[in-house]
């Protein structure tokens, strides 16, 4: 341990060497423990005087615990797990102490001696006396810190939320009893259902990757497993892609049993609101949360159950330091408290796969015949479609899906997939084909809407007077058709049908039960009222599975089954039909609503290659000198395979910049470390290490480090 005032003795801090020399030879004697001192003469705490503060400074380099005195008049308040303000960075001038900058942080331990030899700083103020970090939140953060070779303040950051003064104030609600373990319901229709539950509520610990049935059940059977981990007298806690999936499982909870067992935690609910019930659900009045990404850390006590619903969404990996992803938190949780899990979803990803093959989980699933009888008629464009239809596999929405939506349309609403937003967001040459591409900063053209004048989609400069760089040619075509457009295209093929969108800048939750063309980018599809919708139209899937990504497919199939699952069951008239190659893989996958054979598949053929998530990868990231001298330093594992480097595209200034782009108009490279399963904290061990090393010696600028880069191609 040592003291906010050790940071600025070092080498250029001292006037001569062989002062430096004396104090570093005090420093490695390590003196007996003493009562600390501190500054000004202020009197300390009776007991325990010493404070170990967690300062909120996320570098890796100081990612330890800093000493600070406990002055007498905040004995009582200064307790482990309250938020304090501290000085931090303290040195000498002129033979004087001179105060650094307040900084906040959170007492992790109060002990009685320090292993400071020097004068210890006061604590400046307590400003909280809530024990908002926990041991058990600690320890957690601590092992998502070691995983993702972060720094413990940045992964507090994520897992306590900002205070809000008002919402300490209000009192917490009284907690409920714990409720008698639910019956079954549709659990029945998977053969392990009941079981799992039973297990939950007798207090055991099951661990299962749920396939969930095509239908509106899911909240409900989501919301029974909770309940059975609260009826053994445990808490649980489940975390969802989005608000209104959350929303869904709120409703289906409130209604098994009742108000004040559970907390919605969703950015919606505003600061104050979300803090408050935070504070309710560590104080332990209340034991179940439902919530996005962020509940994943939520302070549950005595957790019984760990639930993610679609863990395939990019919604559930954090975009802040060090971008940790929902279900190995939640994988973390439920091995260090032994806790039940469950992943579920519609589809089954590679990772919630290779927690089946290996056996940490046990699958969930129904028999074929319950699969075939929930699920909808699933129809491609086939060779005796082609016959008949010579556009059939070039045309956008070729005969056979323009007679399905006019067929289901005298049942209900249709769902309209489509891959793109907005009106014509790709442009290319009528003649050769080539892109069209903005003359100042070469961004793509786009069009948005008819008769609009065309603009960059970049830098938002119009192109009035636009010709093909390459031929001349002055036309233009759409390679690439967006929600808006489409839907324009349906209203005039369907004018006595309304037409409603739903995408990122408006997303509808629900459509009544009425014909309705409903047009939807995916992960925004709307939940159809009733039976659900009469089909669906899933388009343009070369788009989804065009994709330079190592997920192309396994995204693509995710997408459609999430669409597909709103659709009636085949016995109902339900249909969906998808306008992608039928002979691909994920299409086969869909057509048969195996996405567990297309997963053990897909999970085999990455095996056979070493890729992730039977490897472990990181991606080092930065200047290439500075990504050179990192490696070179770095102590990496024995069995680390480097590959790379490889020059990353350079990012345009106008361009909007996304998450781990390079700074605008530098060139960086990227290189990829893989090891073997049994090395990953080895890995993130020595990267950590290195990068501390790195910027405690001011070696060169930092490089950027990502466990699991997801956009790996």
């Amino acid at each position: 341990m040592s003291s906010a005032n050790e940071q600025a003795q070092g080498p250029a801090a001292e006037p001569s060497e062989q002062l430096a020399l004396i104090r570093e030879t005090v420093r490695k004697a390590k003196p007996p423990k003493a009562r600390p001192r501190t500054w000004r003469g202020a009197e300390l705490a009776a007991e325990r005087p010493v404070a170990r503060v967690l300062v909120d400074k996320g570098l890796v380099h100081l990612d330890r615990y800093f000493d600070y005195a406990v002055p007498a008049a905040m004995d009582a308040e200064a307790q482990p797990g309250v938020r304090v303000r501290v000085r931090f960075g303290a040195g000498e001038k002129e033979g004087r102490r001179e105060g650094g900058g307040l900084i906040n942080g959170f007492i992790v331990e109060r002990c009685a001696e320090s292993d400071f030899p020097g004068v210890l700083a006061p604590i400046a103020q307590v400003l909280s006396p809530e024990p908002v970090l926990s041991p058990e939140l600690l320890q957690l953060c601590r092992a998502v810190a070691d995983r993702y070779a972060g720094a413990l303040a940045d992964v507090v950051q994520l897992a306590v939320p900002p205070r809000v003064a008002k919402a300490e104030k209000q009192p917490s609600p009284e907690p409920q009893a714990p409720p008698s373990a639910p019956g079954p319901d549709s659990w029945a229709r998977y053969p392990q259902g009941p079981g799992y539950l039973r297990a939950l509520a007798e207090g055991g610990a099951p661990r299962a990757v749920w396939t969930a049935l095509p239908g509106p059940e899911w909240p409900g059977e989501l919301a029974r497993a909770l309940a059975a981990a609260l009826a053994s007298g445990r808490g649980a806690v489940a975390v969802l892609p989005d608000g209104r999936a959350a929303a869904r499982v709120d409703a289906a909870l409130t209604a098994l049993l009742g108000s004040g067992h559970h907390v919605l935690l969703t950015a919606e609910a505003g600061p104050q609101a979300r803090y408050r019930r935070w504070l309710a659900v560590s104080g332990g009045s209340v034991r179940v949360v439902i919530g996005t990404r962020a509940a994943m850390f939520a302070p549950v006590r005595e957790l019984g159950l760990a639930v993610i619903w679609d863990d395939g969404d990019d919604a559930h990996s954090d975009d802040h330091a060090p971008q940790p992803h929902a279900r190995e938190v939640l994988l973390l949780r439920a091995a260090h408290e032994r806790a039940g899990f469950l992943l579920g979803g519609h589809t089954r990803t590679v990772e919630a796969a290779q927690l089946v093959e290996t056996g940490w989980a046990r699958p969930l699933t129904a028999d074929r015949e319950t699969v075939r009888t929930a699920a909808p008629l699933i129809r491609t464009i086939g060779d005796r479609d082609a016959a008949r239809d010579a556009a059939a596999h070039t045309a956008r929405l070729p005969s056979l899906a323009w007679q399905a939506a006019r067929d289901a349309l005298q049942h209900g609403p249709v769902l309209v997939q489509v891959p793109r937003r907005g009106y014509v967001p790709r442009l290319a040459c009528v003649r050769c084909r080539e892109p069209a591409r903005c003359p100042h900063c070469h961004g793509p053209l786009e069009s948005a809407g008819e008769g609009e004048t065309l603009r960059c989609g970049w830098c938002a400069r119009p192109a009035p007077d636009w010709h093909c760089a390459e031929c001349g040619g002055t036309r233009l075509r759409a390679s690439v058709v967006g929600a808006r457009r489409t839907a324009e295209e349906l209203g005039r093929a369907f004018p006595a049908v309304s037409v409603r969108t739903s995408g990122r800048d408006h997303i509808l939750d629900t459509v009544p039960n009425s014909p309705a063309l409903v047009i939807s980018t995916p992960g925004a599809e709307p939940v159809a009222e009733g039976a659900g919708y009469a089909a669906a139209l899933l388009l343009d899937g070369w788009a989804l599975l065009g994709r330079p990504s190592l997920r192309a497919g396994e995204e693509a199939l995710r997408r459609w089954l999430a669409a597909a699952a709103l659709v009636r069951p085949q016995g109902e008239g339900g249909t969906v039909v998808v306008l992608a190659e039928p002979t691909l893989r994920p299409v086969q996958a869909l057509v048969r609503w195996d996405p567990e054979g297309h997963a053990a598949r897909e999970l085999a053929e990455r095996s056979e290659l070493g890729f992730p998530p039977v490897s472990r990868m990181a991606a080092v990231s930065g200047p290439p000198e500075a990504v050179s001298g990192f490696l070179a330093a770095a102590e990496l594992p024995a069995d680390a395979e480097v590959l790379g480097p490889v020059p990353l595209p350079v990012t345009d200034p106008a361009r909007p910049r996304r998450t781990g782009d390079p700074p605008p108009g530098e060139q960086w490279e990227r290189v990829l470390l893989r090891v073997p399963p049994g090395s990953g904290a080895a890995l993130a061990a020595a990267l950590k290490t290195a990068q501390a090393a790195r910027l405690a010696r001011r070696a060169g600028p930092p490089v950027r480090i990502r466990i699991d880069p997801p956009d790996i191609g």
